[in-house]
């Protein structure tokens, strides 16, 4: 009867699962801080997708960490990257997978902050520029959506114009448009390897205390072409994306961040709480609140629970 009326219905097509990608081949390390996360080559990326996809899980996000990194990001756009090449083998390989690509320098650089800096501070526009080059790239790759993630302002109305104008007029963007400076975000920067060497990014990541900007921020992206708005962290925003939801009514995305899965993870390792039962009450809250998509570490345990 409970399933018969309930209001929420939670679903591995509600899914998109992270994915780390590293150079070579037969690599598996597991992330200390986010047991049960991986980074991985190309071979092992398929594979994980692979089993992911025959779970239900609608799509993946790459996240890629590169053999060198410099202080403007190059190797963000080079077309032998590790997420240009998983965007291609996965297109090969699972072909009715979503792949989605992560869009930033922060992975990239060689100080770990999302943009070409002058004088210790992020130029803003010098950065969308190669924001977009990356974003042309795994276009050309193949990637069905990209996904900026910089908070950098005017990139989405940028990459969209240089998207179509290079005949990716499908491709799709879903945008970090509501992004907090958040305390969640230790365990991924760890994944990534993209941890600031100084200072954070309250230059352009936004403040926890505030809701009505992220309705400007939402605005601003969806004039300047977004597909699908994303708010992040998830559990802690569960107010900004019922507000992002109800105002817009456009796809929604919310991103179940590494910090909030490691303390579900931590505390379940405890024995302090059952892990299924707080894994999926917290999947439900996201949906509940009004997000459409959820990204999440949690995507394939999800899946198989709900089974």
């Amino acid at each position: 009867m409970r399933a018969l009326v309930r209001e929420t219905r939670l679903s591995p097509e509600n899914f998109i699962y992270p994915l780390f990608v590293v150079p070579g081949e037969g690599r598996r390390r597991e992330v200390p801080s986010m047991p049960g996360v991986y980074q991985l080559s190309v071979d092992e990326a398929v594979q994980e997708a692979r089993l992911a996809n025959a779970e239900g899980i609608s799509g993946v996000l790459l996240f890629g960490l590169p053999d060198n990194k410099d202080d403007v990001g190059s190797a963000a756009f080079d077309p032998e990257a590790p997420v240009q090449s998983a965007v291609r083998a996965l297109k090969l390989e699972v072909p009715d997978l979503l792949v989605v690509t992560d869009v930033c320098l922060c992975e990239y650089t060689s100080h770990g902050h999302c943009g070409i800096l002058i004088d210790d501070e992020i130029e803003n526009d010098g950065t969308v520029e190669q924001l977009t080059r990356a974003a042309l790239s795994h276009a050309s790759a193949g990637a069905d959506i990209v996904a900026p993630s910089d908070m950098m302002d005017g990139r989405v109305g940028r990459i969209r114009e240089a998207l179509d104008a290079g005949g990716f007029v499908n491709t799709a963007i879903m945008s970090y448009a509501a992004k907090y400076c958040s305390a969640f975000y230790g365990p991924f920067r760890d994944a990534a390897d993209s941890a600031p060497a100084f200072g954070d990014r309250r230059s352009h990541q936004m403040d926890p205390a505030n809701a009505a900007e992220a309705l400007r921020e939402v605005a601003l992206d969806l004039d300047e072409g977004a597909d699908i708005v994303m708010v992040k962290p998830a559990v802690t925003y569960l107010d900004v994306i019922a507000r992002v939801k109800e105002e817009f009514g456009v796809p929604t995305a919310a991103y179940h961040v590494s910090g909030e899965y490691a303390m579900l993870k931590a505390a379940a390792a405890r024995g302090w709480i059952d892990e299924r039962r707080a894994m999926l009450e917290t999947l439900t809250a996201i949906r509940r609140a009004g997000a459409d998509i959820i990204i999440t570490y949690y995507a394939r345990e999800a899946a198989r629970a709900l089974a």
